[in-house]
């Protein structure tokens, strides 16, 4: 929460400033170019762009957080096993409860919504709370209403190790097995910390693969790294899909290294914003949202579900639904 106020704080200063700095920009160029400033237009300018800011952050707070789409996606491959075409999977990520504890009827709409497209697997790809083990307390009797043929299969993202504020190691000890706890067991949630589970039709099978957060050099930002890959997949064998919440690890540590088909990450939330169709998210990451393939090949990043700022513009909350294709 600290976090979101001060980049909202951040965000207020920045705008308040905006006419001055528009003004003392105007003011040097017309003593470079030897004009006379007439301050009301530069004034008028400012105070709009000020005023289409403001609206547009009060619309993504008030509007844009809680509009959701679900985003169906055929992913076909010749490597899948014949039993499981047609196979469906929800993959949803960054819920950030924290988001949904005054307003747990939002939840209760993307819950419903997951259900309805009656998937075989719900994949969780991290951040699951922001900032405390105990933002999901009062949820939990909703997050239990989702339900999959093969169960919620989940992993850890950056959020979820509490590697944000000021915390003892004890306190991020404690907070950590609280939500390890909460997911397991109170959740029923099946999590993969840098290891597998296959599932099985007839004499077919598919392996997910999960690992903990882990970053890819050069891309995002730098956050905390548990994954073990070579770990995570010892012992599979055939059609694999991988779950690692940060999608740069894709590029830097399986395309062409390991033999995994298909990869579902999130973190990035799409930068919750989108103009024109361009997130600001694509400035950091090379995959940054949507179905990537390179080669062989893919990855399908989610713009997420919860906020960890309070809004979203043109950037709805997303629940993809991934059909596997022979």
């Amino acid at each position: 929460m600290k976090f979101t106020l001060y980049l909202t704080s951040v965000i207020s200063l920045m705008l308040a400033l905006l006419p001055h700095a528009l003004w003392v920009v105007g003011w040097l160029l017309s003593k470079c170019c030897h004009f006379r400033l007439p301050y009301p237009p530069f004034g008028w300018t400012a105070l709009g762009l000020v005023l289409l800011c403001w609206g547009l952050m009060a619309y993504g707070h008030f509007v844009g957080c809680w509009q959701q789409r679900v985003n169906h996606v055929a992913y076909s491959t010749a490597q899948l096993p014949a039993a499981f075409d047609g196979y469906k999977i929800v993959h949803i990520s960054d819920l950030h409860l924290h988001t949904f504890i005054s307003h747990p009827q939002h939840l209760q709409r993307i819950v419903d919504s997951i259900n309805a497209q009656r998937p075989n697997l719900i994949c969780f790809t991290g951040d699951l709370v922001s900032y405390s083990s105990h933002e999901g307390s009062t949820l939990a009797p909703i997050l239990q209403q989702l339900h999959a043929t093969d169960g919620i299969v989940s992993v850890l993202g950056n959020h979820d190790f509490f590697i944000y504020g000021n915390r003892s190691q004890a306190e991020r000890d404690q907070e950590f097995a609280q939500l390890i706890s909460f997911q397991q067991d109170t959740l029923g949630w099946q999590l993969l910390r840098n290891s597998h589970l296959t599932l099985s039709r007839g004499q077919q099978s598919i392996t997910l693969v999960g690992i903990d957060n882990s970053n890819g050099s050069g891309q995002g930002f730098s956050t905390i790294n548990r994954g073990d890959l070579p770990q995570a997949m010892q012992g599979t064998q055939g059609f694999r899909i991988l779950l690692s919440h940060d999608p740069s690890f894709w590029q830097a540590e399986v395309v062409d290294k390991a033999p995994i088909a298909l990869t579902l990450s999130g973190h990035t939330h799409a930068a919750q914003v989108r103009f024109f169709g361009w997130s600001p998210a694509s400035l950091m990451f090379r995959q940054s949202a949507g179905l990537y393939r390179l080669g062989s090949q893919a990855l399908y990043v989610t713009a997420g579900i919860g906020c960890t700022v309070p809004f979203r513009i043109n950037c709805p909350s997303e629940i993809t639904v991934i059909e596997l294709k022979k």
